[in-house]
């Protein structure tokens, strides 16, 4: 049989033990530091075993999956790397950043394990164990950063165990990764992030700034209310790879100051056409990092108990909801609900199911 240690099992953790426990073929061991989580891990059926024991969770294992933060990275291998590990036992990790990980992994390895790094390109608008999902990971890439000189054996063995999350394997250099993953997702966190504090400084002499800031900007900026200590560590651990794309979108920038300095609308134009050919082409309904929603909006009257009736309806109908929102309600107005999806079918489909009752726009 088969061993999985997972070290952190939160969301991807979680949703990593969640592929392989209730298989014959494997048993899924989850470690944390805490009793309590220990026992919630238990509780809710996530692993076949829990324990606050790094050498009793890592005995026998063939895989170890490191899921805790970035910056917590290089001291759990430190650590594990003292234990008697079994001989073949590949370590790997799911963290967004791989360049220093994978190097500072390789000077402390001891013969006969082998680290892989690894970056599942999932995530949620929700957090911890109790977001975990065994589908997760379906229609993803998740990234392999196998260092310079590990067999190639190795490296397929984790490939296929990994084919169990539904994922599509690709494997990259640890600094080609970490150079696409900053443009892709790092510097958008930093933008966004920015954004909302420079609107945050206008709205303390204008309340009004806060009062109108829904709708397109709250979409546009809902990755600026991820996890404060996470982006931190993820931040400073790719900083030199981000300062030189903030010098980059800094040209960007300074491009539109001159183009509205001298009013050159054609040239404005051109920026928005150039950017809309480019984004045509991106994929639409694959999973990333940066989680998508789709979005349907409902007329509603404003009745007692009319958005448990919306929400009973599309429950019973198994559509499941990822998050609800009322933009306007107030007495003798008819009020917006905003319903957010993880997919389009099942945003089609809600939109159908509620159009039958209600005036719904998509």
């Amino acid at each position: 049989m088969t061993k999985i240690a997972i070290f952190g099992v939160g969301l991807i953790g979680g949703s990593l033990a969640l592929c392989y426990k209730g298989k014959p073929e494997f048993t899924v061991v989850g470690h944390s530091p805490n009793p309590k989580s220990v026992e919630k891990l238990l509780k809710r059926n996530v692993v076949d075993a829990a324990t606050t024991s790094m050498a009793e969770a890592v005995e026998g294992a063939d895989y170890i999956f490191l899921c805790v933060p970035v910056g917590m990275l290089e001291e759990y291998v430190q650590q594990l790397v003292q234990l008697p590990l079994k001989d073949g036992c590949i370590i790997t990790d799911v963290g967004s950043t791989k360049a220093s990980i994978t190097e500072s992994a390789a000077t402390f390895v001891k013969d006969g394990v082998y680290f892989i790094g690894g970056h599942p390109m999932a995530g949620s608008e929700r957090h911890g164990v109790e977001a975990a999902s065994s589908h997760l990971f379906e229609n993803a890439f998740y990234v392999l950063t196998p260092a310079e000189g590990t067999p190639k054996a190795e490296v397929d063995r984790l490939t296929e165990l990994l084919r169990t999350t539904k994922a599509q394997i690709v494997q990259v250099g640890a600094r080609e990764h970490d150079d696409i993953v900053g443009a892709i997702s790092h510097l958008p966190h930093i933008i966004a992030v920015a954004l909302v504090n420079q609107v945050r400084g206008y709205n303390e002499t204008n309340p009004l700034y806060q009062n109108l800031a829904a709708g397109g900007f709250r979409d546009i900026t809902r990755i600026a209310s991820s996890e404060p200590m996470i982006w931190r560590d993820i931040l400073v651990n790719n900083r030199q790879v981000l300062l030189k794309l903030l010098n980059d979108w800094n040209l960007e920038i300074s491009h539109f100051i001159k183009l509205l300095e001298n009013g050159d609308g054609e040239g404005i134009a051109e920026q928005f056409r150039v950017a809309s050919e480019f984004r045509g082409q991106l994929p639409e309904r694959r999973k990333g990092m940066i989680t998508s929603l789709f979005d349907i909006y409902v007329d509603i009257p404003d009745h007692p108990g009319i958005i448990g009736h919306i929400t009973s309806s599309l429950g019973n109908a198994r559509i499941n909801l990822s998050n609800i929102q009322i933009i306007e309600s107030r007495e003798d107005v008819p009020g917006v609900l905003r319903l957010s999806f993880r997919n389009q079918e099942d945003a089609d489909r809600a939109a159908e199911l509620l159009g039958q009752q209600y005036t719904v726009h998509v």
